[in-house]
């Protein structure tokens, strides 16, 4: 009888080659979807991953979508190293949009160049006090995080509504559930004109930069993954299993809330019910 095992160590080609059949396995399960729709596959595929790709504005649009994703996936990548599944960023993106909100909506009419710093330092604020929630009930009282983190995401959703249809509500807004639109102090500059690729991106460079070097160079890094590994290695070394948690939590939500902010002050230019396509949940 043969049986499935687990392997003593993860097989180094499959962890180079699951990408190519992830890949593999969409393009078969899209061409079959695309020929039951009565449409050709490849002409649709065509339309879905080259022509984007052939003008300036594509490629603008692709960095635009790509830059709150890689912010919220280094924190993410945090916590997993830990084995602690922050699956609420989508929240805490939203706690961020709103604190850096706040800031350029109480400053309105101040045309200085503070005041996007303060927004960007409001936001990374919000989304890190909003990951320290689940942090404290995870610490404190033993709350899964993977509950907690997703319910407050809810949470958060419907505090940004509460604030866009009242306080915040643009009065000349016909009604809309949406801020006011923000002014030039407060959004990051365009960088190329047609296009909506702004400065937000410089953030997301560097923070790609300080997170591999602290992934490549750091002691904390190694702690998180040796507690990830073997928490009993950890303990039996001293690693605080409390530290862990509410590093990794509040980096995370830290890195969402900068997400929210190139949201905000990038293409969005408000506070409104749309600010994310759901980048937090994928």
């Amino acid at each position: 009888m043969h049986l499935l095992e687990p392997r003593a160590q993860p097989s180094q080609l499959m962890r180079w080659t699951a990408p190519l059949w992830a890949i593999l396995a969409m393009l078969l399960t899209g061409s079959l979807l695309f020929w039951m729709l009565g449409k050709p596959p490849l002409e649709s595929f065509q339309v879905f991953f080259i022509e984007p790709l052939t003008s300036s504005y594509g490629w603008s649009e692709l960095l635009i979508k790509a830059s709150p994703l890689i912010l919220i996936a280094e924190g993410l990548a945090i916590g997993f190293k830990a084995r602690i599944y922050n699956i609420g960023a989508e929240g805490q993106l939203t706690m961020g949009a709103l604190f850096a909100g706040g800031v350029a909506v109480h400053f309105d009419g101040v045309d200085a160049a503070w005041v996007l710093p303060a927004m960007v330092a409001a936001g990374a604020l919000g989304g890190a006090l909003w990951g320290a929630l689940p942090a404290l009930l995870k610490t404190r009282f033993n709350a899964e995080e993977t509950l907690t983190t997703l319910m407050l995401g809810y949470v958060a959703s419907f505090i940004l509504a509460y604030m866009v249809n009242g306080p915040w509500r643009d009065p000349e807004g016909m009604n809309f559930p949406q801020s006011i639109m923000f002014g030039d102090s407060a959004l990051f500059r365009v960088l190329m004109e047609g296009t909506r690729l702004n400065t937000s991106i410089i953030i997301t460079l560097f923070a790609v930069l300080g997170f591999w070097l602290f992934n490549a160079r750091s002691f904390l890094a190694y702690r998180l993954e040796v507690g990830g590994q073997a928490p009993a290695a950890a303990r039996y070394a001293g690693f605080s299993a409390k530290q862990t948690v509410w590093f990794s939590l509040v980096m995370s939500g830290l890195m969402a809330g900068l997400a929210g902010v190139g949201e905000v002050a990038g293409p969005v230019g408000q506070l409104n019910l749309n600010i994310s396509p759901g980048y937090g949940f994928a």
